[in-house]
């Protein structure tokens, strides 16, 4: 299947990519690479796949012809990105994500596969969450996710086929490594100062998922009969792969030798806190094997930090953290207050 993966040079993209070229699939990746100068432990491996270096916001018709899927992953990615300028996150998140797939439509790709996020759910329910469970978002982010799942359902035809693919908060080592997550935050917490650092009291549930296996949801999606995915929404990771936070504290701080858990000053209640039941999934796309937990997913980061030698300023400053090298770039002038490459030459 020919395949376009937006975002394939970030955190996902960079483990999903060689994944789908591994599993057969010919590739194409489009992205404007604002993170070129975050590539953790040394050259980034494009898997020998050619990268339409543009803004998702800039696509034409034109760049989706010949496709039959694409796996839309492109966006600003976490929730202080989206604090940044909610306008913008409703401008690339949101209205560029609607725009790509009329596109898509419009010139006969078959699939769209959105990369969607249980942060929907939002906030303040303890009950198991389910595919049909009401929308709840808190943040820009989850708003813009909403808004592009609405507008896909609108847009599935008989020729066109979007699937909803809403992951739990992803983990696990990458390229294009994110410290800002909780998982990989905490490990690092932990290598680096012995403190398993809670930024909140510990007691919200969120479900995890390693971004190796949500690579193999989207995979499976493309690989499924067409009836099982079409217009379909689907929590991604597993149901036993939920925690509250201190839980997921209490995990890190059994795998880096002589680490505790500590809450910082300013430990509070965290608004975000649902548990999302991952059997639908499971059930209907049989080529989706999930393999990682929790536990192995510390393991494989500490053994990573271990090997990389990571220090605090590593994932406390601008390398790392989206946002802080967002306005590192802005601040150099290399990148406009939109959020597009200043130059021409340097990305799209």
């Amino acid at each position: 299947m020919r395949v376009l993966i937006t975002g394939n040079l970030g955190y996902v993209g960079t483990v999903m990519t060689p994944m789908a070229v591994a599993a057969g699939h010919d590739v194409v990746g489009l992205d404007s690479d604002l993170y070129e100068r975050s590539t953790y432990g040394g050259e980034l491996d494009d898997a020998g796949v050619p990268t339409i270096r543009k803004d998702i916001r800039d696509v034409v018709a034109e760049d989706l012809e010949g496709f039959d899927a694409i796996l839309h992953l492109a966006g600003l990615s976490n929730d202080p990105l989206g604090d940044l300028n909610p306008g913008l996150t409703d401008e690339i998140n949101h209205r560029a994500s609607v725009r790509l797939a009329e596109l898509a439509r419009q010139v006969g790709v078959q699939r769209f596969v959105f990369s969607s996020s249980c942060s929907n759910y939002g906030a303040g329910v303890d009950d198991w969450l389910t595919e049909t469970s009401a929308f709840n978002p808190v943040t820009p982010y989850g708003e813009s996710k909403v808004a592009v799942e609405r507008a896909l359902v609108d847009l599935a035809t008989d020729d066109f086929s979007p699937t909803l693919l809403r992951s739990a908060t992803a983990y696990g080592v990458s390229p294009r490594l994110r410290f800002d997550l909780v998982l990989n935050n905490l490990t690092a917490w932990a290598y680096c100062t012995k403190q398993v650092l809670l930024k909140s009291d510990g007691t919200p549930w969120r479900p995890v998922v390693h971004i190796e296996d949500m690579s193999r949801a989207f995979l499976a999606v493309l690989e499924a009969p067409r009836e099982l995915v079409h217009n379909e929404a689907f929590n991604v990771g597993r149901t036993s792969e939920n925690y509250q936070i201190r839980d997921l504290a209490e995990i890190v701080a059994s795998v880096v030798p002589d680490s505790r858990v500590e809450f910082a000053g300013e430990a509070g209640p965290d608004a975000r806190n649902y548990r999302v039941n991952c059997d639908k999934i499971v059930d209907t796309l049989p080529g989706f094997k999930p393999v990682w937990t929790a536990e192995a997913g510390a393991r494989e980061l500490y053994e990573s930090y271990t090997r990389i030698g990571i220090e605090l300023d590593d994932f406390e400053g601008p390398r790392f953290r989206r946002v802080d090298q967002l306005r590192l770039l802005m601040q150099s002038d290399e990148l406009r207050s939109d959020l597009r490459w200043a130059s021409t030459e340097v990305g799209a």
